[in-house]
């Protein structure tokens, strides 16, 4: 007894459309069922139109395939019975049982008008439109034909496409191993979280690795066409995924009939969604294309490779089948003609996909049988290098090892496409068959596609290195080479702040929450709260500052000096250079001083910090909140709109003044001629002094407001001690800087790099009287800077790119030749003791002694063997210049901090 059919539900409380059940109703594999309670909700009594007419003009309506056609009609299905209202029952009805009938002529179906369309159909099933009749409504649906057929391309494209992709991964796969691919680049890419990699190129490289562990085969021939796997199939992956989601709206959708606008806005939508699907499309052909040559190219027997090849240019030519893409439409009457190229071009892609994986499995056969002497000779041929490199005389066949992963799918395609012919693909018609039987197995329509595809998923899900350990997004680890570059920079930023009279102060890591609300402006949405874990509502620090501020008030000091270097959280959207979790590096000066003492000392340390960490060159914006408020008054801004117009004020270092006039005037209320004087203000900027002195100019409008006249004494003060202590050449006056955390009260400062690494801020600060005030009963002044340590990192990293960086400080590597483990220790211990930096290795093997050293520059080698340990003597080896000399063994440590010494003179 023949199996029954699966059936497919359209209708019925909360359901949709998928692209999957569309392809198994249109190509026959199951049968269509309309939901017995949508039925119920049809109008059967419904009046017919008196409008329409009966005779139907000729049309040429055979312009889809069977398949497409089917699809066409269960997406007009869908609609029908999602529409309700003036719908009877009989018409739903009729469309699915001509999807359940076998063996009809579909290409009779008029899809140019809904009436030719209605008649058409009926005409199927011997009925003539006269008796049948037509509501208003199913007009209406039946106007909607061409969306109907553009989402039912649509939906076999979904599914096809994605199946492709997940097929070509795996087929890559056994092609780097036909091929004997070095495959270093295409596995070591890695989501790092900062947006330098892209997710999906990272997730196609992890695929690969998995499927790749523990080959033998992999490793020696570099290739374009292999490394560039996982940016040509992760951006296939991403615009699939985007491919499904407009693909289900484009099957749910409403019926469009009669609104124009809105059939050529989504019909536009289509096009651009597919137009990058053919783009990728093309690129994965050419890959898979430029592979499949290179394995045809390997094949070391000239026989076998001469009618390969001819076969393989009389299916796709020699220059290939991809060149010119698809070209973007404008024009709704072409919308159902893109998709269609579209779709062959799909197909076209999916029979290089085949033939590569053919290919693939053609040549593995061959590598593992060794009826011939593989792929490794002509693989040399292609790349200048020599692989199969036997011992003279040597016949033993050498067992070949697979990676874990595509030993597996080597073996699921020879079961389900070799199960008839033998595991023989030597002749001309059984690598054909061969070719043609990978064809119709990667067809969606096959069944045993899904099964296969299944495994793939659960090889690389379930292998244990599928799912690498992997950071949150916007966090970083750092190698030892970064960290000795950042363990230099926290040591000459500690040196300044101790030079200062710093102490050092520990905070937490989180806070109560009501301590940080409230600090920050419109930036306390990015505060990380967490979890209430009894009864106290917490969240990550944002800053450094607010804490310090709790710290001082609560323990009721009236001075302090503090510095601080530690991680703070925000929750941010990481980019490059922008980080969800990274290191502040603080000071602050809390108490009562004289006037701008404090203010200029932070500036200076900051300078200091910059200069001595040698990053290049920076410049210090500077400003002061008494002044920017006094420049908000003068232009007519109220008062309780200043914090707010100073955040936008902030967006000036990244945005247009008319981006930001626009953010002030449309979303904050301000008239256009106060957000024309503010910019007529904020322009202004330049060397300290020469600023300062054309904003105390007779007539200025700055004198009449007492805030900002404060502020430009105070500035007057600062500026003056910064050129005396000959560092106001840094700093730039700046009526832009706005600062927009709630708290500043005085002078307010940012650092910007000026190199070539674009990174933004580096640093900032400023002074933050009432603060401290906020958690206690007394008001303490305060003023600090706060350095963003990670964008330095960014820059030094980018400094130090090119030259060696030494991850450890190691003195000398005593080096013991055998296995020998109790002299190692006695050896390393005498040095330890002796407060020297040394290493040990012990290993029979002298190279490994020497390698040792050499990949971990270290300076200094001790070499001892069996005859050195009889005779009661060292070999002490300068690993620079390469000259040893031998020395008494009770003499190593003296010698060596000697030579240490004269090494630091």
């Amino acid at each position: 007894m023949a199996e029954r059919a699966p059936i497919v539900t359209i209708g019925g409380k909360g359901s949709s459309l998928s692209s999957s059940s569309l392809l198994s109703i249109a190509n026959s594999t199951s049968l269509v069922k309309i939901d017995s309670s949508i039925l119920d909700k049809l109008s059967p009594n419904a009046p017919l139109s008196s409008t329409a007419p009966l005779a139907q003009p000729d049309t040429n309506p055979s312009f889809l395939t069977l398949e497409q056609s089917r699809a066409a009609l269960v997406v007009l299905l869908s609609k029908l019975v999602s529409s309700t209202k003036g719908i009877r029952p009989v018409l739903p009805n009729l469309i699915a049982e001509t999807l359940n009938r076998e063996n009809l002529d579909l290409g009779v179906l008029d899809w140019g008008s809904g009436l030719g369309f209605l008649e058409s159909v009926l005409g199927l099933s011997g009925v003539g439109i006269e008796g049948f009749g037509v509501t208003d409504e199913e007009l209406g649906v039946l106007g909607d034909l061409k969306n109907a057929v553009l989402g039912g391309i649509c939906g076999l494209l979904d599914c096809s496409a994605s199946a492709l992709s997940r097929a070509a991964d795996a087929v890559a796969a056994l092609s780097c191993e036909a091929l004997r691919a070095d495959v270093s680049n295409a596995v070591n890419v890695v989501d790092s979280g900062d947006g330098s990699a892209a997710k999906d190129d990272a997730a196609v490289a992890s695929d690969l690795k998995v499927l790749l562990l523990g080959s033998k085969l992999v490793g020696r021939v570099k290739a374009d066409a292999v490394s560039e796997i996982p940016e040509v199939h992760g951006s296939f992956r991403e615009v699939v995924r985007f491919v499904h989601s407009r693909t289900r709206v484009e099957l749910n959708c409403g019926v469009r009939v009669g609104k124009w606008e809105s059939v050529l806005k989504g019909g536009k939508a289509l096009v651009t969604t597919f137009a990058s699907l053919a783009q990728n499309l093309q690129f994965v052909g050419e890959g898979s294309l430029r592979r499949a040559k290179l394995i045809c190219n390997s094949i070391d027997d000239a026989r076998t490779r001469s009618w390969v090849l001819e076969l393989f240019d009389k299916n796709f030519g020699s220059s290939g089948c991809f060149h010119g893409g698809l070209e973007m439409v404008s024009d709704p009457a072409l919308f159902v003609n893109f998709l269609g190229e579209t779709y062959k071009l799909l197909v076209r892609v999916r029979n290089v996909v085949a033939w590569e994986g053919a290919l693939a499995l053609f040549v593995l056969e061959r590598i593992d049988g060794e009826k011939d002497k593989a792929v490794g000779g002509a693989v040399s041929k292609i790349n200048g290098e020599t692989l199969n490199v036997e011992k003279k005389g040597e016949k033993k066949k050498k067992k070949v090892v697979m990676g874990k992963g595509t030993a597996v799918l080597r073996q699921v395609i020879k079961d389900r496409l070799l199960k008839e012919g033998g595991e023989s693909t030597d002749s001309f018609e059984e690598f054909n068959q061969l070719t043609l039987n990978f064809s119709s197995f990667f067809d969606p329509k096959n069944v045993e596609l899904d099964e296969f595809l299944k495994q793939v998923k659960e090889i690389v899900e379930s292998n244990e290195t599928r799912r690498l350990p992997k950071i949150p997004k916007g966090t970083r680890d750092f190698s030892k080479e970064q960290m000795a570059i950042r363990e230099r920079a926290f040591s000459i930023i500690t040196q300044v702040f101790k030079r200062h009279g710093g102490s050092a102060l520990d905070t937490p890591a989180f806070e109560l929450r009501e301590t940080l609300m409230g600090k920050y402006g419109e930036d306390s949405k990015l505060i990380y709260d967490l979890a209430d874990q009894g009864g106290e509502l917490c969240s990550l620090r944002y800053d450094l500052t607010v804490p310090f501020a709790r710290h001082v008030a609560m323990n009721g000091i009236t001075s302090f000096k503090r510095y601080q270097i530690d991680k703070v959280h925000r929750r941010d959207n990481p980019s490059k250079g922008r980080f969800r979790e990274f290191y502040q590096c603080d000071f602050d000066i809390a108490g009562q001083f004289e006037t701008m003492g404090p203010d200029f000392e932070v500036v200076k340390i900051l300078t200091e910090l910059l200069d001595e960490l040698d990053i290049g060159d920076y410049e210090i914006k500077l400003n002061h909140r008494k002044l920017l408020d006094g420049m908000l008054e003068i232009c007519g801004v109220s008062a309780e709109k200043f914090r707010t117009i100073c955040s936008s004020i902030d967006k000036l270092d990244k945005q247009s003044f008319e981006e930001v006039k626009k953010e002030m005037v449309e979303e904050k209320g301000l008239t256009v001629e106060i957000a024309d004087k503010i910019g007529n203000f904020v322009k202004k900027r330049g060397a300290p002094l020469s600023i300062l002195s054309e904003l105390r100019q007779e007539g200025s409008e700055f004198l009449n407001n007492s805030g900002s006249t404060l502020a430009l004494k105070e500035l007057e003060i600062l500026f003056k001690a910064l050129e005396k202590s000959k560092c106001i050449h840094r700093v730039v006056f700046d009526l832009s800087l706005a600062r927009g955390l709630d708290y500043y009260t005085g002078m307010i400062f940012e650092a910007v790099f000026k190199g070539a690494t674009q990174v933004g801020s580096i640093a900032a600060g400023g002074r933050y009287d009432n603060l401290i005030g906020m958690f206690g009963t007394k008001q303490v002044p305060a003023v600090g800077v706060s350095l963003g340590i990670e964008r330095v990192f960014t820059i030094m990293e980018q400094l130090h790119q090119d030259k060696a960086i030494r991850a450890t400080e190691t003195q000398v590597l005593v080096g013991v030749l055998g296995d020998d483990l109790s002299l190692a220790a006695e050896l390393v211990n005498e040095l330890w003791s002796a407060k020297l930096k040394a290493e040990y290795i012990v290993n029979k093997r002298i190279m490994k002694l020497f390698d040792r050293a050499t990949e971990s520059r270290i300076p200094w080698m001790v070499l001892v063997g069996e005859k050195e340990q009889n005779e009661g003597i060292v070999k002490l080896r300068n690993m620079e210049t390469k000259e040893e000399v031998v020395i008494q063994r009770n003499s190593l440590v003296e010698e060596l901090q000697r030579r240490l010494r004269e090494t630091l003179m």
